[in-house]
């Protein structure tokens, strides 16, 4: 079976495409820069797309059995200007449009199409209300960045399509958890903010078997993947801290106003809290690994 990723470079294609080679299949990286020789495995091959030019290799579109969509600038790699805020949206958007046109007209074999969202769809906490895939999307850069983002992909005709809601992704490997943790190493656990903002997260092996979950099983809809145990930004770094230093740190909380004057617009999103119900992928049988930080703190450090 021969499974097609966009993104499949970054932290979550890296390790999402050598779990499915694990599990038998081909994988086909759509990849944007230069095709030169790789030798990851004799089971992975590149083909090329360019979002802005709007091409695609057509190929490998054909022959995809399953697709998995996972391309899009990183929220957090610098800070916020117009110009980043739009390459956010459109690496978003545009990969969407030309991936969901090129499998209604070449992708007959396609089983399942997997895209990533976020639970940025759902902006931040209000009155005490647990999100849930019925909530409209916010109206915020984010909100409305998801929106337009499923609604691209939800273009797709041929196949079944599922959105996944992604939370605060949790792996030593990047993302969040180095930079929550550079702190320590001075003995200093930091807050940001008041500490006190929700942190809706999922571990990346748990977000990796949703992954191939929703493929296998051809789900179909919007689905919110994150842990069943939410935390507090404050109980989220005690707990790394204890586990790295034991007693041994100092806390400090880090002013919000700070923090946006160092970090810009984009350390909002770090800022809000956001509490999300985990209970549609649970009724669709899926079982967490690791449903709460105490059964998965060792592996963050």
């Amino acid at each position: 079976m021969h499974v097609v990723i966009t993104g499949g470079t970054g932290l979550i294609g890296c390790a999402l495409t050598q779990a499915l080679i694990k599990r038998g299949y081909n994988v086909s990286i759509l990849t944007t820069s230069a095709i030169k020789e790789r030798t990851f495995s004799d089971s992975i091959q590149y083909a090329q797309w360019d979002t802005r030019k709007m091409i695609i290799d057509t190929e490998v579109i054909s022959k995809a059995d399953y697709i998995i969509h996972l391309a899009g600038a990183n929220i957090a790699s610098q800070r916020w200007s117009q110009k980043y805020k739009d390459q956010i949206r459109n690496s978003r958007i545009n990969s969407s449009n030309l991936l969901a046109h090129a499998v209604n007209e070449y992708g007959s074999k396609v089983k399942c199409l997997i895209s990533a969202s976020a639970i940025g769809w759902y902006g931040e906490d209000r009155d005490n209300h647990t999100f849930t895939e019925e909530d409209e999307a916010a109206k915020d850069f984010i909100g409305t960045t998801c929106l337009d983002w499923e609604t691209a992909i939800q273009q797709t005709k041929v196949c079944p399509v599922a959105c996944i809601r992604t939370g605060i992704v949790l792996t030593k490997a990047g993302g969040a958890i180095p930079q929550l943790t550079q702190t320590l190493r001075y003995g200093i656990c930091a807050f940001l903010g008041n500490g006190r903002q929700i942190m809706s997260w999922i571990h990346l092996d748990d977000l990796i078997r949703i992954y191939i979950t929703a493929m296998e099983n051809q789900w179909s809809g919007s689905f919110n993947a994150v842990a069943p145990v939410p935390l507090s930004q404050r109980e989220l770094s005690l707990n790394l801290a204890t586990a790295k230093r034991g007693k041994f740190f100092s806390s400090i909380y880090v002013p919000g106003f700070l923090l946006k004057i160092i970090k810009g617009e984009g350390i909002s999103e770090a800022l809000k809290s956001t509490t999300v119900s985990c209970r549609k992928i649970k009724e669709m049988g899926f079982t967490f690994q690791y449903p709460s930080i105490t059964s998965c703190v060792s592996t963050l450090i």
